[in-house]
């Protein structure tokens, strides 16, 4: 198919161009200010353990391939992991990434800025995708369009030069379902050689690559029922036009393409069984152990232990897989004010309303709005019905990627963060391209004009904050927290901000508190503070803090106690059980043996974390003295709320509430 073309390919090329190098630059430059976001420590732990010690304990539940692709610069500079940390006999990434990032000596800020260019290129290649796509099917204009809402794009900005997998994947996915397309209209070398290498891309970058499987299924089906024929070019040269003989020759080449990815997983693996490298320290289990993982009964229990029996796939690409539908099952999520371990059907629908810019969202709509109208205009009957199988024809691959990544997202359990849901967006800015196609009026060339330059504006007035984007659907970023937050506004990125601030503004002698959800060291980034009731404490000793009067810095995520036992509403439940503990510990007896220190520890952990939950409770209606980059909320609070926050009855506790929205005008 010859595509349309209007400008001068040297215009083409060196606009194309310098979109591409503004979205590297300006997504690589806004990671300066912020620190390692929450899963980077593990992603880049995991790939450097990968590389340097032909380990693959660490993080197998995250792709191999973009873990290989962070840790690059860290290994070229020759950074330092301790392999005589006891942690390594339990596969604990956290703790070993803790001292790999912050305690080893290796230069941290400079590595992860170095990962950070690196994995931006990725976002670079899947920029160039969406313009060659969008341009062969609308011509020059239409390629740049889409590539300008791309380009522009604050979520992919956020995420693109993460040491994460999420990017990677988007593009091998995209990739993935035009490569096959491809092969199943003409089958040939060329064409195999490529789809199969972009389907073990894949199956080493992260575990969704399995939606392959209901892709290619799907591309096979539309290929069957439609007129035009297969192109057979393995040997002579031959036309396949019914539907069994493109049946006997796509699902055989499907096949073989599974071997090739077959065998790009052992090769990423070390080539054998074990996840121990040789001379590692000897493992004891997993992070999370096969026991507690291992599906009970069903499908996924006879594939997992018939794998591991007969040793078809490494040990550490099972455990990972068994992992993702171990974690995808039930998981602590947050929803609009409501909690569930297992999710809702609204949230990701909702998440791509809030999340996606408004000129974005107007250009999807009056993309599908003009070709709803193009098919209205084709007429009625057998014109009316061939307009819409041609349009949909020549878009099927995105079509079915996007469908088939929008089912499973909808019944997923897993709602922690909107970048789950980023593999459907090209599919969506490549459509777009439509609305600036040849022959289109002036009027609608100008709405796109004025949704570029929209688009544009959102994502330099959101910069450098990209990952806390909210649009005015949701009130803005500054109304985030109270809609989405994990990944989709808080993975801990904002620590190196709440330094600066606390330098600029604590007074001296003020008591500093902080509650943070993320794998950065606040210490490493010279913040001085008391732990509020972590989660994760990455092994370090917990401690019991009387509240004082002082600064209380809360990320969102923290903020709304997403990952607590007591996370939710104070109830009268959890008042008696927090009145309850508190008369059993305070005060501590004066003499604490062993045994009694033992039996103490876990009920002051479940008391901290229900003062937590009380307090939490206070802060959520309080208006906050400042917040950093829209994730990390700061409270000065005086001798008084700390008193009824810790002590106070429930009248009291009250009283404080409705004072505070009194205060915000509520």
């Amino acid at each position: 198919m010859n595509r349309p073309r209007s400008l001068p390919p040297v215009l083409i090329t060196t606009l194309m161009t310098l979109l591409l190098a503004l979205h590297w630059w300006l997504g690589v430059s806004a990671t300066r200010e912020i620190c390692t976001t929450s899963d980077e420590l593990a992603h880049l732990t995991g790939g450097f353990s990968y590389w340097r010690f032909n380990d693959y304990r660490l993080h197998p539940e995250n792709g191999n391939l973009p873990q290989r692709l962070a840790a690059l610069p860290w290994v070229a500079a020759g950074a330092r992991m301790d392999t005589t940390d006891p942690a390594w006999a339990k596969s604990n990434v956290w703790l070993i990434g803790q001292s790999f990032f912050f305690r080893s000596g290796n230069n941290t800020d400079y590595l992860l800025l170095l990962t950070r260019a690196t994995m931006a290129t990725l976002g670079v290649v899947l920029g160039w995708l969406i313009f060659a796509w969008s341009r062969r099917l609308w011509g020059d204009a239409g390629g740049l369009f889409s590539l300008g809402l791309y380009a522009l794009c604050p979520n992919f900005l956020a995420h693109g030069p993460l040491a994460t997998s999420d990017v990677a994947m988007t593009l091998v996915l995209l990739a993935a379902a035009g490569a096959f397309w491809r092969q199943t209209r003409r089958l040939d070398l060329k064409t195999w050689a490529l789809s199969a290498g972009l389907l073990a891309v894949a199956s080493v970058t992260k575990f969704s690559w399995v939606l392959l499987l209901p892709i290619g299924a799907l591309l096979i089906g539309v290929r069957l029922v439609a007129t035009e024929p297969l192109t057979l070019a393995l040997g002579p040269i031959r036309m396949v036009t019914t539907w069994r003989g493109k049946l006997a020759v796509l699902v055989p080449a499907a096949l073989a393409q599974g071997l090739v990815a077959w065998a790009a997983i052992w090769i990423c693996f070390g080539g054998r069984f074990s996840a121990v490298g040789p001379g590692m320290p000897a493992q004891a289990e997993f992070f999370a152990p096969w026991a507690q993982i291992m599906p009970a009964h069903g499908f996924w229990h006879a594939f997992f232990h018939t794998t591991q029996s007969w040793h078809l796939l490494p040990d550490a690409y099972l455990q990972g897989f068994a992992y993702v539908l171990f974690a995808a099952a039930e998981r602590g999520a947050f929803f609009n004010g409501e909690y569930s371990s297992t999710g809702w059907a609204a949230f990701f629908p909702y998440a791509f309303l809030v999340k996606t810019p408004l000129p974005q969202l107007a250009a999807f709509a009056l993309a599908g709005g003009a070709a709803i109208i193009a098919w209205v205009r084709a007429g009625r009957g057998h014109a009316w019905m061939d307009r819409v199988r041609h349009d949909l024809y020549r878009v099927a691959p995105l079509a079915v990627l996007f469908a088939v990544y929008w089912t499973f997202s909808v019944t997923s359990h897993l709602n922690i963060g909107h970048r789950h849901i980023l593999p459907t967006y090209p599919a969506l800015f490549i459509v777009a391209g439509l609305l600036v196609r040849p022959g289109v009026s002036r009027r609608l060339m100008a709405t796109a004009a004025a949704l570029f330059v929209w688009n544009a504006a959102e994502s330099a007035h959101i910069r450098p904050h990209y990952l806390a984007y909210f649009n005015p659907i949701a009130g803005g970023p500054e109304n985030g927290w109270r809609h989405l937050v994990d990944s989709s506004l808080d993975w801990g990125q904002d620590l190196p901000g709440l330094a600066a601030w606390l330098r600029r503004e604590a007074r001296p002698g003020e008591q500093v508190y902080v509650s943070y959800f993320g794998s950065g060291d606040y210490e490493y980034e010279g913040i001085r503070a008391r732990e509020l009731a972590p989660v994760y404490n990455f092994d370090k000793p917990r401690r019991w803090y009387e509240l004082e009067p002082g600064l209380y810095c809360l990320g969102a995520t923290a903020l709304q106690d997403v990952y607590s036992g007591w996370r939710g509403p104070w109830t009268l439940a959890k008042e008696r059980q927090y009145r309850l503990l508190w008369a059993e510990l305070m005060p501590p007896p004066p003499v604490l043996t062993p045994e009694i220190r033992q039996q103490r520890s876990q009920k002051l952990y479940d008391l901290d974390r229900l003062r937590f939950a009380r307090l939490c409770h206070y802060l959520r209606l309080r208006r906050p003295d400042a917040v950093v980059g829209y994730s990390v909320f700061i409270y000065r609070l005086d001798a008084g709320e700390t008193r009824t926050v810790a002590h106070g009855s429930l009248t009291e506790l009250a009283a404080l509430m409705e004072q505070a929205l009194q205060a915000r005008g509520e």
